[in-house]
Formats: structure tokens, C-alpha cells, sequence
């Protein structure tokens, strides 16, 4: 099961403790809780494009995430942000980036 991070003081104490990691896809920054839940924020900068692009971006992300959050190993915290080419491609190719990002992360099963 996954929570959503919501907070903006949790977005600002991930990005300053956790460690970066980063595609072509997508930049995941990945922190220890203390909780033996994953969490997960999806973020998008305005320089990405207009809002339908943002969101669609945030949108293949969440996709991406779902299709391998079984794998992930639950107790971080994960901030995903999206890069320029997110929203042009698919759900897809996305996870097989984001499994390639955990693995060098070392939160992957």
C-alpha cells in the first residue's frame, strides 16, 4: 500500500536528506521513514509545458509507479519529478526506467 505525500515540509525534508536519482524519464529522490509504508510525491516544474502537459506527466508517472510498487521495498519515502519528455511517453517505458532508477537506489525485491 501506498501513501500520497501531500506536505510541503515533507517535499522540502526529502529533497534535502534524500539521495537523488536520475533518467532520461524521470529524477526519484528516495529517503528512509520510519514507517513500513512507501510513500510517494509526483511533482512537475512549469517549465515542462502548460498544465495538460503537467499533468499528463504526473499522470504516466503515477502509472509507471503503480505498475511496479509491488517490487518496491516499503519503509521510503520517494519524491518522483518529472523531466520534459515524461508526458510524450508511455506508462511503459517509464517503469522499466523507474525499475532501472530503485535498482540503483537499492529499494528494490
Amino acid at each position: 500500500m501506498t501513501e500520497r505525500i501531500k506536505e510541503n515540509r515533507d517535499f522540502r525534508r526529502i529533497y534535502s536528506r534524500g539521495k537523488s536519482f536520475v533518467s532520461s524519464s524521470a529524477v526519484a529522490y528516495v529517503s528512509p521513514n520510519r514507517r513500513n509504508v512507501t510513500r510517494l510525491g509526483v511533482t512537475c516544474s512549469k517549465k515542462i509545458g502548460g498544465a495538460v502537459v503537467r499533468n499528463r506527466a504526473k499522470r504516466v508517472l503515477r502509472a509507471a509507479f503503480a505498475a511496479i510498487e509491488d517490487r518496491v521495498t516499503p519503509g521510503y519515502d520517494i519524491i518522483l519529478v518529472a523531466r520534459s519528455s515524461t508526458a510524450e511517453r508511455k506508462s511503459t517505458k517509464v517503469s522499466v526506467s523507474l525499475t532501472e532508477l530503485f535498482s540503483q537506489a537499492g529499494i528494490m525485491k
